[in-house]
């Protein structure tokens, strides 16, 4: 199933937008479903002793799909594995790429370790923070002004952290702390998709998971990387991890929906 087919089912019940309708026209699935649930929606009780009414071929699709999911997973799984799971990815993705950049040396940021530690801390919350808000359950939608408070916050501590001291030219500095920013990003963005695929795509969970699958590169670079100019901070950085953070959202809006089991 697309994230259209997810919009399509929590959309069952009130009249679909026009979107969601032309998708449905062009589904099959989709198109049995909405079938399926206006007939339920349409059939009056009989009177008693009445033998009942003869199911419309779309709730045979709605019951298959059904009962196919409930057989592939009878009880849910806890959440907070995966979280732990998840977690326990970034931890060592942290340690591997601390290991070989600082090639036995772990701190290479130049700062004074009082603001190191407190933007170190600050980046940790924000992995945590990202990876509960796009795994945990929740009957209220994720609030976008505390996404955008959060990334802001790291933004700007990263910002006004900075050494200020360049410790190698520009264009190398910049080239070498993007790509072992995209190389150290692989594993958890990997893994956060992989894991937002078995459930409806939501784009505030999308945009957290984002943000912390890239903070967990940003940790990485923010300890090993000397070269602590506001330029180099905001354009080698800041940039590619928000850029990260965005591509893990197109990735999710494309890839379907492995379970819509609840």
């Amino acid at each position: 199933m697309t994230p259209d087919c997810s919009r399509v089912m929590d959309a069952l019940g009130t009249p679909l937008p026009p979107d969601l309708a032309a998708h449905a026209e062009r589904c099959a699935e989709c198109r049995a479903l909405v079938e399926g649930f206006d007939a339920l929606g349409g059939l009056a009780p009989g009177a008693p002793g009445e033998a009942p009414t003869q199911a419309a071929p779309g709730l045979d699709v709605a019951r298959r799909f059904a009962l196919e999911e409930l057989e592939a997973r009878p009880t849910p799984a806890p959440w907070w594995r995966e979280l732990l799971v998840l977690l326990g990815v970034d931890a060592a993705v942290v340690a591997v790429g601390l290991g070989v950049l600082g090639r036995g040396t772990w701190v290479g940021n130049q700062a004074a370790p009082w603001r190191v530690a407190s933007v170190a801390l600050l980046i940790l919350a924000l992995v945590g923070a990202g990876t509960y808000v796009a795994l945990a359950p929740r009957r209220k939608p994720v609030s976008w002004v505390a996404l955008l408070l959060g990334a802001g916050a790291v933004a700007l501590a990263q910002l006004v952290g900075g050494s200020g001291q360049r410790t190698r030219p520009p264009l190398v500095g910049s080239l070498g702390c993007v790509a072992s920013e995209a190389l150290l990003t692989v594993v958890p963005l990997g893994a956060v998709l992989v894991l937002l695929c078995r459930s409806a795509y939501e784009p505030a969970r999308a945009v957290a998971a984002g943000l912390s699958a890239g903070g967990v590169s940003l940790l990485v670079l923010h300890l090993h990387c000397a070269d602590g100019t506001t330029q180099h901070l905001l354009w080698s950085h800041l940039a590619p991890w928000l850029a990260l953070a965005g591509l893990l959202v197109t990735l999710r809006s494309r890839l379907p929906t492995r379970s819509h089991a609840p």
